[in-house]
C-alpha cells in the first residue's frame, strides 16, 4: 500500500457508495471495481466502516456458523491448481473412500456441541451421477435431516441432471456448496478438466429443485482486482445465498504451491467490496483465514462478513472452536442463528433506523 496524501473526494464517494446500498441500491460494476482498486490505508479503513454498517444493517448482530466433514478424500480425477486433493498432484492429504453413517453423525453431534447450525458434507471427485453412491448419500442426508442435529448441507461437485438435484433437495439437503472459485476469465488458470460453465449449470440445477446456494471463490491465485470484481457479480446474477471467501493457503506439491499470499488489508478491502456488491447474502469468511489474517482475524466482521467456518477445513488446520466462540463474543457477535435462516435475503429493504448523514456532493472527476 502507497503512503500518498488523504483524498477526502475518495472518502465522499465511499460514503455515497455505502448510503446508496443502505438505502437497497444495487452498486453499479464500475463502482464496484473503483472500490476493489482501493490502496491508501484510510480508504480502506473508510471501506470497512460502511461494510460493517451495511452488514450491521441487513443482518443485525448475529453469525452464521457452519463446518464441514470430509466425506470421501483424495483421489479427485480434477486438476483444480489449489487442490491438495487431486489426484493430479503429490501431496500429503489423506485418503479414504466414503465414510459410515455412524461416523457421520459423530461429526454431527460434535458441531451441534459447539453451536453450529450447519454441516457440509464434502467429496473430493468430479461429481455425483445416479447410481448407488447417489443412493447411499441420500440415505444419510435423510437419517442427518432426521437427527435434528445441524442442517444438512453438502459440496459433491458437478451434477449432470435435474434429476440428482431432486433426489437431494428430496432427501434432506438445503445448501449445496459450489464454487465458481474465480472470474469466467481467469477459470481456465484455475482448471482445465471441467469448464466455469457446468458449475454455472449445476448451480441452476440446484436452484431449480429448491436447493439453497452456496458459492464463491479463492482469493490469492494470481487474478486480478478486476477477476475479483466479476466474480462477485457473476454470483450477484445468480442469486446465491451464501458467499464462502477462501484464502489461498498454498499446499506443498500443488502448481499454487509458490504463489506469494496477499497482504492482509487487500484480504479485508476484499470482503468489504463483497459486501457493498452482495449487501443481503451471507459472506462467509472459510479457508486460509487463519495463515493469512493472522491477529487480524477479527477485523473480517468489521470488512462485512457475517458468516464463519469453524473447525478444521478439508486438508488444513483451523483454530479452535473455543477461540472463534470467543472471539465472536468479545465482538458482541451473537452466533446464534435460524437453522432455516436466509429470509432476511428476500425482504424488502429495512428502514435505516438512523441514517448516516448524507455526504457533501462529489465533483465529477472524483
Amino acid at each position: 500500500m502507497s503512503t500518498a496524501a488523504f483524498d477526502a473526494t475518495t472518502h465522499d464517494r465511499i460514503a455515497r457508495l455505502g448510503q446508496q446500498v443502505l438505502t437497497g441500491a444495487d452498486l453499479a460494476r464500475e463502482d464496484g471495481l473503483w472500490l476493489f482498486g482501493l490502496e491508501e490505508r484510510a480508504d480502506i479503513f473508510d471501506l470497512m466502516a460502511w461494510a460493517n454498517r451495511i452488514r450491521e444493517h441487513y443482518k443485525g448482530n448475529r453469525i452464521h456458523l457452519c463446518s464441514i466433514v470430509n466425506i470421501k478424500a483424495s483421489g479427485c480425477s480434477e486438476n483444480c491448481r489449489f487442490c491438495a486433493q487431486s489426484a493430479h498432484y503429490q501431496t500429503a492429504a489423506p485418503r479414504y473412500e466414503l465414510i459410515e453413517t455412524e461416523s457421520l453423525l459423530g461429526a454431527a453431534e460434535e458441531v451441534k456441541a459447539n453451536g453450529v447450525t450447519a454441516l457440509g458434507l464434502v467429496a473430493a471427485w468430479r461429481g455425483l451421477e445416479e447410481g448407488p453412491v447417489l443412493d447411499k448419500l441420500c440415505e444419510q442426508f435423510a437419517r442427518l435431516r432426521d437427527s435434528g442435529l445441524a442442517r444438512p448441507d453438502a459440496s459433491l461437485g458437478i451434477l449432470r441432471s435435474q434429476r440428482v438435484a431432486d433426489r437431494l433437495k428430496a432427501a434432506g439437503v438445503e445448501c449445496y456448496n459450489h464454487n465458481l472459485e474465480t472470474s469466467p476469465r481467469f477459470f481456465s488458470q484455475v482448471c482445465t478438466t471441467h469448464t466455469y460453465e457446468e458449475r454455472v449449470q449445476t448451480i441452476r440445477f440446484l436452484k431449480r429443485a429448491g436447493v439453497k446456494i452456496c458459492s464463491g471463490g479463492i482469493l490469492g491465485m494470481g487474478e486480478t482486482r478486476e477477476d475479483r470484481c466479476e466474480l462477485a457479480f457473476a454470483l450477484k446474477e445468480l442469486g446465491v445465498h451464501v458467499v464462502p471467501i477462501n484464502i489461498l493457503n498454498p499446499i506443498p506439491g500443488t502448481p499454487f504451491a509458490e504463489r506469494e499470499p496477499l497482504p492482509p488489508l487487500e484480504i479485508l478491502k476484499s470482503i468489504a467490496c463483497f459486501r457493498f456488491i452482495l449487501p443481503r447474502q451471507e459472506i462467509k469468511v472459510a479457508g486460509g483465514r487463519t495463515v493469512n489474517l493472522r491477529d487480524l482475524q477479527p477485523l473480517i466482521f468489521m470488512a462485512g462478513a457475517s458468516a464463519l467456518m469453524v473447525g478444521n477445513y478439508l486438508t488444513t488446520v483451523n483454530q479452535p472452536v473455543e477461540k472463534d466462540l470467543q472471539m465472536l463474543k468479545d465482538l458482541g457477535l451473537d452466533p446464534a442463528w435460524d437453522r432455516h435462516g436466509f429470509h432476511d435475503q428476500e425482504a424488502a429493504p429495512l428502514r435505516l433506523r438512523n441514517p448516516a448523514p448524507k455526504p457533501e456532493p462529489v465533483s465529477a472527476n472524483a
